[in-house]
């Protein structure tokens, strides 16, 4: 029987498959149901320091709003701490967390500020957690900001981190950087354990009707796995830190798709919520089917195989448009029953 067993930020994982960051962890019942399914680590629900501040200004409102009124009002402001949003708050769940399941706990980090990356930092790890997952990403706002300078400042915290911490950090990404290779390569050299691509960004949409913004949910779709598995080839070899792949991955075949890329493993959150947790059963049993009828006993046996450094081929990892011999009109047109 095929051995799924794989290692992440250091640590010897079950099989390749973690459930990723989302509102199902904050569910004791549903991280139970998590490891039952088979998930070989999950990644808690991020704590984002920009979301604590916004509601706790919101609490101070609502406590202020009748400050100048008399007393005998004083019955309508909140009860202190019942809708406030806290860190400690978020530590306690998280300590919650990782007491009620034996496999691998991650926490999930966005910080503002160098000062408080550190200390929420330190805090998630006396929290008890297996590893911290930093949450990097920028929104393109401004047109005077170098273009080094994101990158520069992302690389300084994780060094931070990295310094203040003895648990494993890894770093989940965007793709949205002037030369990704080289700032993941920076990242590595920085002390990064692991590498996890990509982040999921939201994106704003326009309701025609209303002229307004829509926020729509921004779930992934199969498709969506082709970057990250682009970029998990390039990287098998090429680093230390672990590969995570993540975006767009359903099933057992997409896991495998990135195991033969050369990721160590997979962080899954769409399909959890459009196939049910169960779905992790399914994903594993077909990988360990497709091991064994392939005579592959080990994940390392096959890791890479199809990476830049293994394959030999490097076309695919060239070309970032359609070529003739790649795929012809008449092959798009029969693709999608056109003709």
């Amino acid at each position: 029987m095929a051995d799924l067993k794989t290692r992440y930020l250091g640590l010897e994982i079950k099989n390749p498959v973690i459930a990723g960051a989302c509102d199902l962890s904050t569910n004791i019942d549903n991280l139970k149901r998590m490891e039952e399914a088979g998930a070989a680590a999950i990644v808690y629900k991020s704590l984002f320091e920009e979301q604590v501040h916004l509601e706790n200004l919101e609490f101070f409102e609502q406590r202020t709003e009748y400050e100048e009124r008399n007393a005998e009002m004083t019955t309508l402001f909140p009860a202190p701490g019942s809708d406030q949003s806290s860190p400690e708050k978020h530590l306690m769940r998280l300590r919650q967390a990782k007491e009620s399941v034996s496999i691998p706990v991650i926490a999930s980090l966005n910080a503002l500020y160098d000062e408080t990356w550190i200390d929420y930092a330190l805090k998630i790890e006396q929290s008890g957690v297996d590893a911290i997952e930093l949450n990097f990403y920028s929104v393109p706002e401004k047109f005077v900001k170098d273009h080094t300078e994101t990158e520069q400042k992302q690389i300084k915290t994780l060094s931070a981190v990295r310094s203040a911490v003895k648990i494993p950090v890894s770093v989940k990404l965007s793709p949205f950087y002037t030369n990704p290779l080289r700032f993941f390569s920076d990242l590595d050299k920085a002390g990064a354990d692991g590498l996890v691509l990509f982040n999921r960004l939201f994106q704003p949409d326009i309701d025609t009707e209303t002229q307004q913004h829509a926020f729509p949910y921004n779930l992934s779709n199969p498709e969506d796995k082709r970057l990250p598995l682009r970029f998990a080839g390039l990287l098998y070899g090429n680093i230390d830190a672990s590969i995570c792949s993540n975006s767009g991955i359903f099933n057992g075949k997409d896991v495998i798709k990135m195991l033969l890329a050369g990721a160590d493993c997979v962080q899954v959150v769409s399909t959890l919520y459009l196939n049910q947790i169960e779905v992790i059963t399914s994903m594993v049993r077909e990988i360990e089917s497709w091991m064994d009828s392939n005579g592959y006993s080990t994940v390392d046996s096959f890791r890479g195989k199809l990476s830049k450094k293994k394959s030999g081929n490097e076309l695919p990892y060239r070309r970032a448009q359609y070529i003739d011999f790649m795929m012809s009109t008449s092959e798009i047109l029969k693709k999608y029953r056109i003709i």
